[in-house]
């Protein structure tokens, strides 16, 4: 994994991920662990150790339909999504 930034706040970039990891330090991480966890981002947290990583923190992959309802009220969607908005005839 590559570094970025300083100290155990910095972010590592797994050769397995797109996102930059977020990084702790691991007597951060046992202090705040259960709040950590309720809200860990997909990508996860690497845990460090004298700033050396040692543990990758990462959620669970969900079931599809798990997904179902979740972003009810939460996506609003503007004009026909069915349409492409362009004319175009199907004759020709």
């Amino acid at each position: 994994m590559l570094r970025e930034g300083g100290g155990d706040t910095g972010h590592f970039f797994c050769p397995h991920y797109i996102y930059p990891m977020k990084t702790m330090g691991v007597s951060e991480f046992k202090e705040r662990c259960l709040a950590l966890l309720d809200r860990l981002d997909p990508e996860g947290l690497v845990i460090t150790k004298h700033g050396k990583p040692v543990a990758r923190v990462v959620p669970v992959e969900t079931d599809s339909a798990d997904l179902i309802g979740k972003f009810a009220d939460k996506i609003v969607i503007h004009g026909d999504i069915e349409s492409t908005g362009l004319e175009w005839d199907a004759q020709s």
